[in-house]
C-alpha cells in the first residue's frame, strides 16, 4: 500500500484513518482490540483519537478510547508500525479545555500516560482556542517537539482565516507548524471546506485529513428514514441533520454508483474523497470487522474522473 506524507513532515500514512472514537464505547475492548489488529493486518498504519473520546457518553469520563488503545499497544509488536494521532483542547471537566501552555503540558501528560507510549506522532488542537494567543499556544506545542514528546503538530476545526494566521504565526517565529488539518468534509458536508479550506491547504501543503468521511453512518446508506435511524446511538442525532430530500438525493447517488462498480454506497463516498485536492487520510470508523473490510475495499475502489464528476455534481450544496 502507497503511503502518503503528512504535509511537508517525514511522517508516512496510509490513505484511510481509523476513526478511534467508537473504541470504548460503541465497540468494547475486545471488539477494538480485534479491529486494531485487522487495521494493521490489511496495511493501514494511521489511527485517530483524542482526549476527549468519548466523554459524551454516559458514565464515561474522557479519555476511554486513549486507554483502550494504550492497552493494545502494550501486547507489543505494535507502536512502531503505526501513526498515533491524538488531540487536546475540548473540554474534559474541571477546568481542563483550552490550548494555554500549561494545560497543553498537563494534558499531553495525560495522554501519553493512557496511550503507554513516550511519543505521540501527530498531537492536534482539537478546536481554536482564541482566548489564547496562538503565539503561545504553538510555543508549547513546539517545546513538546523539543523534547521529543511530539513529532508533528496539527489543527481541527479551524476556520481559514485562524489557520493562514497560525501559519503565519509559526514562519514568523520559527516554529513548528500546524502540518495537518482536520475539519468536517463528506459528499453531504461540502461548502466550507471546499471554498475555504481546500484552497488554502493545497496552497500551504497542509495534509487534510477528514473526519465525519461517512457522515456518521449515514452515506453508508443505513439511515433510510426514521426507523433505520432509531436502531442506533448514532442515529437519532444523524436524521436531524442528514435525512432530508438533499440527503436522500446523495443516497440515489451514491446507488448508482455503487451498482455500477459492484460496490457499496459507503466505499463510494470514501472513493470520493480520496479523488479531493488537498485530501491525504479521510477518518472513518467501524465496530465490526464487516464494516472494517469496507473501509480497506474503499481504499482500493478507483473512481473515473466522469463518475467523479457525476458525483460532485449530484451533491453540490446551494
Amino acid at each position: 500500500m502507497s503511503l502518503h506524507p503528512l504535509g511537508r513532515s517525514s511522517l508516512l500514512v496510509s490513505p484511510l484513518c481509523f476513526g478511534g472514537n467508537v473504541l470504548g464505547w460503541t465497540a468494547d475492548e475486545k471488539t477494538s482490540f480485534s479491529l486494531l489488529d485487522a487495521w494493521l493486518d490489511a496495511g493501514f498504519n494511521f489511527i485517530d483519537t483524542a482526549d476527549v473520546y468519548s466523554r459524551w457518553a454516559p458514565g464515561h469520563a474522557g479519555g476511554e478510547s486513549e486507554t483502550v488503545i494504550g492497552k493494545w499497544l502494550q501486547q507489543g509488536g505494535r507502536r512502531e508500525k503505526v501513526v498515533l494521532a491524538t488531540k487536546v483542547g475540548m473540554d474534559m471537566g474541571d477546568g481542563r479545555v483550552g490550548l494555554k501552555p500549561a494545560y497543553i503540558r498537563r494534558a499531553v501528560e495525560d495522554s501519553l500516560r493512557r496511550l503507554r507510549t513516550d511519543h505521540i506522532d501527530l498531537y492536534q488542537a482539537h478546536k481554536d482556542d482564541e482566548s489564547t494567543p496562538l503565539e503561545e499556544t504553538l510555543e508549547a506545542f513546539g517545546a513538546l517537539v523539543k523534547e521529543g514528546k511530539v513529532r508533528v503538530i496539527g489543527a481541527s476545526n479551524y476556520s481559514a482565516a485562524r489557520l493562514q494566521q497560525a501559519l503565519e504565526t509559526s514562519r514568523r517565529l520559527g516554529l513548528p507548524r500546524f502540518e495537518t488539518l482536520q475539519p468536517l468534509y463528506n459528499l453531504y458536508d461540502r461548502a466550507v471546506y471546499e471554498r475555504e479550506l481546500q484552497p488554502l491547504c493545497v496552497r500551504e501543503s497542509v495534509g487534510v485529513i477528514s473526519y465525519y468521511a461517512l457522515a456518521a453512518g449515514f452515506l453508508t446508506g443505513k439511515y433510510r428514514d426514521a426507523a433505520d435511524a432509531a436502531k442506533s446511538p448514532r442515529g437519532a442525532a444523524t436524521t436531524a441533520k442528514y435525512l432530508n430530500d438533499r440527503g436522500l438525493r446523495i443516497l440515489a447517488a451514491l446507488d448508482e454508483v455503487a451498482r455500477r462498480t459492484g460496490s457499496t454506497p459507503g466505499r463510494v463516498a470514501i472513493a470520493w474523497l480520496l479523488a479531493r485536492p488537498g485530501i491525504v487520510a479521510p477518518i472513518a470508523s467501524a465496530t465490526s470487522l464487516a464494516q472494517l473490510r469496507d473501509l480497506v475495499e474503499a481504499a482500493r475502489l478507483p473512481l473515473d474522473e466522469e463518475t467523479v464528476a457525476a458525483l460532485d455534481a449530484a451533491t453540490a450544496e446551494g
